[in-house]
């Protein structure tokens, strides 16, 4: 099973900003836990504080994969491009934030590729990556 985890805008800073909303752990040491945890996944990771790039990389393995688990980070709340590149790929994609956004500022209460996704898994810290991933293995 191909699976491939999109990081959006600042999350390249995990470990380092906000500990007590997004911990001490950097994903960089996170993915490699799940790569050990899930053997059967075919894992791949790609981060970008770049929304074209997010947009393209979501084009080339939009057709590839089995499936994309995306934390778009901020541009969850502003970005229709990304809202209409998951529109747009067959690949069923899960949405995932570290945080609770709903218990965030307002500004956050709402995902606009939250419609156009398959689920979405927040609040459980970084476990919610491996949340999502349980959810394509187990399919």
């Amino acid at each position: 099973m191909k699976l491939l985890i999109i990081n959006g805008p600042n999350l390249n800073l995990l470990g380092v900003r906000e500990k007590s909303i997004y911990g001490t752990e950097s994903f960089k040491s996170y993915y490699e836990q799940l790569k050990k945890s899930f053997p059967e996944a075919d894992l791949g990771y790609f981060q970008s504080n770049v929304e074209g790039e997010i947009i393209n990389t979501l084009h080339e393995h939009g057709f590839s994969s089995d499936g994309i688990i995306i934390n778009a980070g901020a541009y969850t709340h502003t970005s229709v491009a990304i809202r209409d590149a998951i529109a747009g790929i067959k690949t069923p994609v899960i949405e995932v934030h570290i945080s609770n956004t709903l218990t965030r500022e307002d500004f956050r209460h709402k995902s606009l590729i939250g419609p156009v996704c398959q689920g979405c898994i927040m609040g459980f810290g970084l476990e919610s990556y491996r949340l999502a991933i349980q959810s394509f293995v187990n399919c």
